[in-house]
């Protein structure tokens, strides 16, 4: 009797990465393929909260993450790369209030976590910044 000489499956797991937008006045959390091509789920801030000046709060963050993250695994990722963005450029590069609760929702999600990167564009040299040069007057 001959054994069978085939070797187990491995099981594939699909990965995806987590673009987080984070300013002071929205968060939007894009879950798109490696390629960063193909979308997978995306929701925002201004989903899950009525008024407008708590679309950026850590709160709307937290369950735009969790509602993208349960899309995701409905179709089949396992685990994301998240790649956090502050506004950048003349503005602040410092992401906002919701990216940590973001990231805490994802991970709380049941998703794995890979790699965690900034990914906020940070000019070299910039054009002249809005304002003149007596800066905005309210």
């Amino acid at each position: 009797m001959e054994l069978s000489k085939e070797k187990p499956q491995k099981k594939v797991e699909l990965w995806g990465v987590a673009h987080i937008y984070s300013s002071m006045n929205n968060t939007i959390v894009h879950i798109t393929d490696l390629t960063g091509a193909e979308t997978i789920a995306i929701a925002s801030g201004g989903m899950f909260v009525k008024a407008d000046r708590y679309e950026g709060s850590p709160y709307a963050a937290m369950m735009a993450a969790k509602k993208a993250a349960e899309v995701a695994r409905s179709k089949g990722i396992v685990g994301v790369h998240i790649k956090v963005r502050g506004v950048g450029g003349h503005f602040s590069p410092i992401p906002g209030p919701g990216a940590q609760a973001a990231i805490r929702a994802l991970a709380r999600s049941g998703l794995k976590i890979g790699i965690v990167e900034d990914v906020t564009p940070i000019p070299h040299d910039r054009t002249r910044r809005p304002g003149g040069r007596r800066g905005r007057r309210l």
